[in-house]
């Protein structure tokens, strides 16, 4: 709802140290994430061969800007989370060890022709698509169903990820809106989803990052999720909402 970030993309700068964040919704979401890593991976996990470099790549990147922080604790080969649990560090497997070892999901995306090209992702937590229908697709194939996803607007999103320089990741946030508080909500494209309603009973956030990777030069896009129930919301703010999402129906 801010001026600053309404506007699409919306985005702003990432400050040092604030790229993966550790929330009150941790325990819970890695459960979630281990869970669906184990009984759905085809549904959460995608690696195209061309993208295993940058997924390791990544990898190596979190590992590092985790590696000094009090909640974690990284070694050689394992490492431990918040919530207590450790596990093996597999660089044959990036993806799948990044979706057990922090809340974000992850996407790859690599400059082929004129456009960037998802080529993995580790999707615990779609928010109204599916990885399998987007993989090895570009940025407009990808966004083809949003209707606020003009010709204009993917000029404007292919040129920031075309800018983005290394060590200046850049972060955006969306707001959607939806009735259950389910993370896992995949949906097909010809699938139809419900406009959004002003009673909405949650409000779900992503908080975005995009990221240049020094090495291969792949982008990538960090999604952090969160999900609230309106009525928690402070009254004001529940007002502020509904005339917003009244005027972007």
């Amino acid at each position: 709802m801010s001026s600053a970030t309404a506007r699409l993309p919306g985005t702003g700068p990432v400050a040092p140290g604030d790229w993966l964040r550790v929330d009150e919704a941790y325990a819970a979401q890695m459960a979630l994430r281990d869970r669906l890593i184990e009984e759905r991976p085809a549904l959460v996990h995608a690696l195209l061969p061309r993208a295993l470099p940058p997924a390791r790549e990544l990898l190596d990147l979190v590992l590092a800007e985790i590696h000094d922080r009090a909640d974690f604790a990284i070694g050689q080969d394992r490492a431990t989370r918040p919530d207590g649990l450790s596990l093996a560090i597999d660089r044959d497997r990036p993806l799948l060890t990044l979706g057990r070892l922090v809340q974000q999901d992850f996407c790859i995306l690599q400059r082929e022709g004129q456009e960037h090209v998802l080529t993995g992702a580790i999707l615990c937590f779609p928010a109204s698509w599916t990885l399998a229908e987007k993989l090895a697709r570009p940025l407009t194939g990808i966004h083809a169903p949003v209707a606020p996803y003009t010709d204009d607007i993917a000029r404007r999103v292919q040129r920031l990820f075309d800018a983005v320089r290394v060590g200046s990741p850049l972060w955006r946030v969306n707001l959607l809106s939806y009735q259950n508080a389910d993370l896992f909500q995949p949906r097909r494209e010809a699938d139809r989803r419900d406009e959004p309603a002003t009673d909405a009973a949650f409000i779900r956030s992503e908080r975005q990052c995009i990221i240049r990777l020094p090495e291969t030069g792949a982008i990538v896009f960090s999604i952090h999720t969160t999900v609230v129930r309106r009525t928690n919301l402070p009254r004001g703010m529940q007002r502020d909402l509904a005339r917003w999402i009244a005027s972007s129906t």
